[in-house]
């Protein structure tokens, strides 16, 4: 199969990696306490599995609501920038101060304004990934040709029609890709959000274990947060190949 072919190298590296890692530990015999070998990190996994699984459900039920509600509040948002150019004007410049913003001093005001329930942490999640989607479809937008466009209005297509058949399958690559960039951001903004102020979280599991001094659970949870972005990834590559058929149409007006 392709996907495993081309899976084989990355496998190879960070095998060779963590093989490396291993034996560095063992030889120059480097405290647990400092840096656990990979053999630890994955017995001290094992041992607080049941633990980790609470903490991680919880980091997973804010990233998909988060991450959810960002794909929306972009799209929309971009739809609306898209047929009012004068307001993506003013807009625009807003939008990229608010990137300006750090995350270290944002995560402790909005649990501070809002609690430490979801509704913190979802918020954060949202700040944080709704740029690069919104940024993605508006450049997606963009890509198709005036030509393409004015044939469609001269055939009688309205801004609708045109939007719906021809821009929105020009914009999907582009909205992908951007979807790809939300979706790290979304775990950490998660995690971090959690770190500043949660019940529940790999945030808070990953505070209470530096705390316990427990190098082998910090990376523990750091495997596991890893393993969400890759597998949030991998969901977004397979709707990717589900979807790609039906807007294939798309990349060749783009081309």
């Amino acid at each position: 199969m392709p996907f495993i072919r081309h899976a084989i190298p990355t496998l190879l590296i960070a095998a060779a990696l963590l093989l490396a890692w291993q034996g560095y530990c063992r030889l120059a015999e480097v405290s647990p306490l400092v840096l656990p070998a990979p053999s630890d990190v994955l017995a001290a996994l094992w041992m607080d599995r049941a633990r980790l699984a609470l903490h991680l459900l919880a980091t997973v039920k804010v990233t998909l609501v988060g991450f959810t509600l960002s794909m929306v509040f972009a799209f929309v948002t971009s739809v609306v920038l898209h047929f009012t150019p004068w307001l993506r004007r003013g807009a625009m410049p807003l939008l990229v101060a608010s990137q300006t913003i750090p995350i270290v001093a944002l995560a402790p005001l909005m649990v501070l304004w809002f609690g430490f329930g979801l509704l913190p942490k979802v918020l954060l999640v949202i700040l944080v990934t709704f740029f690069p989607m919104l940024l993605s479809l508006l450049s997606g937008y963009g890509r198709l040709p005036a030509a393409y466009r004015d044939q469609l209005i001269s055939m009688g297509a309205g801004p609708l029609t045109v939007f719906r058949r021809a821009t929105l399958p020009v914009a999907r690559p582009l909205f992908l890709a951007g979807l790809r960039i939300s979706a790290t951001y979304a775990v950490v903004a998660t995690i971090f959000a959690e770190y500043a102020g949660a019940r529940q979280g790999l945030g808070i599991y990953i505070l209470s274990a530096k705390n316990n001094f427990r190098a082998d659970l910090v990376l523990a949870a750091v495997a596991v947060s890893a393993a969400l972005t890759l597998l949030l990834l991998g969901l977004l590559q397979l709707a990717d190949r589900l979807t790609g058929r039906r807007f294939r149409g798309g990349d060749d007006v783009a081309g």
